[in-house]
Order: C-alpha cells, then sequence, then structure tokens
C-alpha cells in the first residue's frame, strides 16, 4: 500500500536521509528503529507531509503523495506528547477528526442530526476499543498517562486512517505501563487492519510491535526483517551494539573460516573467505550448545533470578552467583560480524 523509494533530506548541508526505501503492506506494523539523530523522525514527518523530501517518491497503491498537503493524505499521527486539546473532553477530542473531515453518511451529505449521530457511534466505538467507554465527558486533564495515549490512539482511529503513524508514542510512560499499552496497540492494529509506521528508539518497545523491524543508523536502513530475524543475526558491529545483541570480540584470520581470539579459535560458516592475518569482529552469545570458553568473573550482578557475570569484555547470565575472580566456563555460539 505505502511504499518509499530512494528518499533523500538534507540540513544544513548535512545528509539526514540517504536512499530511503521501504514498502509496508497492509495491515503491516513496520518499526522504524534507531538511536537519536538516525533519521526516523524526519521520515515520519516527510511520510505525513509536514517535511518534503529533496529526492524520492512516497507512494500510496501507487499514487505520488509528495505534492499532496498533509491533510489531504487521510494519514493519522500519534505522538509522545498525546497532542491533545485541554480545554475540550473525551468525547469531543475522539470527534474532533471526524468533524474536521466533514463525516458523511452513505456518502452523501445529510442532515446535521444524521451527521452527530454517525460521530456518536464512531466515537462511542472507538472508546470501546481502546477500553475507555463510559468516559466520554471526563477532561483529558484528569487522565493518566497511559489513559490519554488511549485517548490519542482513539482520535488518530476514529477517522479511519489509511495509514496510522506512532512518533515514539510511549516514551512517557513507565516500563509496566508501556508494555500493557502495547499489547493492546498491537492488538487494536490486528484488529482493525490498518497498516502502521511505529518509530521508537526502544529495542524491545519494537519487537514487542513490529511485524517488521527496519534499523536505521545515519540516515540509512542498515537491517531490516522480523524482529526474531533481526535479532539472530545484526549483521553489522554497530547494530549488535546497538540491540545489545551480545558481548563483541575482536579476532584474526588463520584460514579463511577459522578465527584466532584471546578465547581460543573459532570455526565459522558464515560464507566470507576471509585473508589470513584479517581482523574479524564476532558476536558471542550464550548458548545452550555450541564451544566453550572461560573467562574470570570481574563483576557479579544480581539478575531477578539469576546472576549476570561480567569479564573480559563478556556479560553472561548465569543461575548460581560465582565468586569475584572466579574462573566461568560456558558454552557460547560465535557470529561473524564482518
Amino acid at each position: 500500500m505505502l511504499e518509499l523509494r530512494d528518499i533523500f533530506k538534507t540540513y544544513n548541508n548535512q545528509a539526514l536521509l540517504r536512499g530511503i526505501s521501504f514498502s509496508v503492506a497492509e495491515g503491516e506494523t513496520v518499526c522504524l528503529l534507531g538511536a537519536s539523530g538516525s533519521g526516523k523522525s524526519t521520515l515520519l514527518q516527510i511520510i505525513a507531509g509536514l517535511e518534503k523530501p529533496e529526492q524520492g517518491q512516497i507512494l500510496f497503491n501507487g499514487l505520488d503523495l509528495v505534492q499532496t498537503p498533509t491533510h489531504l493524505r487521510d494519514f493519522g499521527l500519534v505522538f509522545q506528547d498525546y497532542g491533545l486539546f485541554p480545554h475540550l473532553n473525551i468525547f469531543d477530542n475522539v470527534a474532533f477528526g471526524l468533524k474536521m473531515k466533514n463525516v458523511k453518511h452513505e456518502g452523501h451529505k445529510v442532515h446535521k442530526g444524521v451527521l452527530q449521530k454517525e460521530i456518536n457511534r464512531r466515537v462511542s466505538e472507538m472508546l470501546k476499543l481502546v477500553n475507555l467507554q463510559g468516559f466520554e465527558k471526563r477532561n483529558v486533564t484528569d487522565l493518566s498517562g497511559g489513559e490519554q495515549q488511549r485517548v490519542a490512539l482513539a482520535r488518530a482511529l476514529a477517522p479511519r486512517p489509511r495509514l496510522l503513524m506512532f512518533d515514539e508514542p510511549l516514551g512517557a510512560l513507565d516500563r509496566n505501563l508501556k508494555e500493557n499499552l502495547l499489547q493492546e496497540i498491537r492488538a487494536i492494529l490486528h484488529k482493525t487492519k490498518i497498516p502502521a509506521i511505529y518509530v521508537t528508539h526502544d529495542q524491545d518497545e519494537a519487537f514487542a510491535i513490529a511485524d517488521r523491524v527496519l534499523l536505521l543508523n545515519e540516515g540509512q536502513i542498515v537491517r531490516a526483517g522480523t524482529p526474531a530475524e533481526v535479532w539472530a543475526e545484526p549483521g553489522s558491529v554497530w547494530a549488535a551494539r546497538f540491540l545489545e545483541a551480545g558481548a563483541i570480540i575482536e579476532g584474526v584470520a588463520v584460514t579463511s573460516n577459522r578465527v584466532k581470539t584471546e578465547f581460543g579459535v573459532f570455526a565459522l560458516d558464515c560464507g566470507h573467505k576471509h585473508a589470513a592475518g584479517e581482523k574479524v569482529p564476532l558476536l558471542v552469545r550464550q548458548s545452550d550448545e555450541g564451544e566453550e570458553i572461560k573467562f574470570k568473573a570481574e563483576e557479579i550482578l544480581f539478575k531477578r533470578n539469576q546472576f549476570e557475570a561480567r569479564g573480559a569484555g563478556l556479560v553472561f547470565l548465569i543461575d548460581k552467583a560465582p565468586a569475584v575472580g572466579q574462573i566461568i566456563q560456558i558454552k557460547v555460539e560465535v557470529q561473524c560480524l564482518a
């Protein structure tokens, strides 16, 4: 449905977006995941029509929207700060987009009374969807952060947008509330089948809600795939570090597929033909099956029902607390990041 082709954008002669291309299918939630300054919010503003690209196309069902004003794109947007109107109650906040869109009944303008009935029905439907039925007359300023975000979501959904966009919508919420609301948003998106783009810097948030993750770094998509695919194979040192996917160590190739490190020699199945003496970055992860390594525990941290042992640049979870200075044996899998 939505397709971006070769989007470029600069600011003060610095590249913000460098040839971004991707698509969002019907009913799919795509997450733009990256650190601050990676270009994800700028990209969202371009899709919304709040910014214009210097090059590229924004196609929806094959039609280029680059010159189409924001209000004619029929896209919904949910912000981190909710963007609610404090002087309006919950009903009027949710109804706002419907009134601006001039809701019609069966495609024809009708009597104002019928129009109001349609607005009432749609607002009631949306508040039930976000579990706020009965809240119509409440002031938005009396709501918790999670409730305000539900109202913002209901308002965005009410006009039946062709695409829904989220810009760091849960950044101001605490962890438990965020996890609960993430599950609710994901369920609502799957139920309504509205395609969505979700922007965040939080990998846990991205993996919880996305059907597909686009990992952005310095204005480029450096990795794309399902959450499981991106986690299993980050593909680069930067991606592995950003995702906190495991420990990164450096080795030296002794043959095309064997790399020597301070923890031993590892055989790789990466498809690369490494030259002898070549430096090779490796991702090391704890595994029930794999090669055994040893390291000295330099620091021990309690992590709920396990203990985190740190040493020699490695971090692993173990069931029983070792002593600082103890030699730990653990099985790992090793992945090439070259």
